[in-house]
């Protein structure tokens, strides 16, 4: 479970402070996914970020699993991380000199751990077994998104932080990304978070949370 209590985040901008979350709450189940939907500049890749231990909140706490993860120095939550997160991006963020393989095995590389075999059987699962040696420009987007869909899967975390990940794709290829990976969080029994724009795609989900100025409506 994340528990989020009272999460207030602002920035400095040519001098202004600019509050992005104001007090916010809320509270996610294990396996649930819940899409964090709100107009631009609402808070909700600022939000992400901040449950996913990437951004320190200036006041309130972060609880997952009963671990207050600000509440650890920057090592010890890096090490959390990446044990019990994995992240998707709307722009991939793939290595450009590393094949589809490579990218695939970073976290996994980071956790100390051989996982060839998972790495290529997720690559595979992905659509992708005739690509494993394929860079990055020689893969379509909608390749490179599964690509990165692998590499968030590969050291099986608990908690998958989407942000737009298929805000880059056509619809059909964007809607192939979900299906596959609300199939694989589904497997897994993981906790799915993801940002978006899109009240369509949000619909499939188990809940919408609206960020509107820096909180839950």
């Amino acid at each position: 479970m994340i528990i989020a209590e009272n999460l207030h985040r602002s920035y400095a901008i040519a001098k202004k402070n600019i509050e992005v979350l104001h007090g916010l709450s809320l509270h996610i189940k294990k396996g649930e996914k819940v899409f964090l939907c709100g107009p631009s500049g609402a808070g909700k890749t600022t939000l992400m970020y901040t449950l996913a231990g990437l951004e320190p909140p200036q006041e309130g706490s972060v609880i997952i699993d009963g671990t207050d993860i600000y509440a650890l120095s920057m090592a010890k939550r890096a090490l959390y991380r990446n044990k019990t997160m994995g992240f998707i991006f709307q722009n991939y963020m793939l290595m450009p000199e590393l094949t589809a393989i490579e990218n695939a095995s970073l976290a996994t590389a980071v956790a100390g751990r051989e996982a060839t075999e998972r790495v290529t059987a997720l690559l595979e699962r992905v659509g992708l077994g005739d690509r494993l040696n394929h860079l990055p420009n020689e893969l379509s987007g909608g390749e490179q998104q599964r690509v990165a869909i692998a590499r968030a899967l590969a050291h099986n975390p608990s908690i998958i932080f989407a942000d737009e990940p298929t805000g880059n794709l056509d619809s059909r290829n964007g809607r192939q990304i979900l299906d596959l990976l609300f199939e694989l969080a589904d497997e897994g029994g993981k906790t799915l978070v993801m940002v978006t724009h899109d009240h369509e795609i949000a619909r499939l989900g188990d809940r919408v949370l609206t960020i509107r100025d820096g909180v839950v409506q």
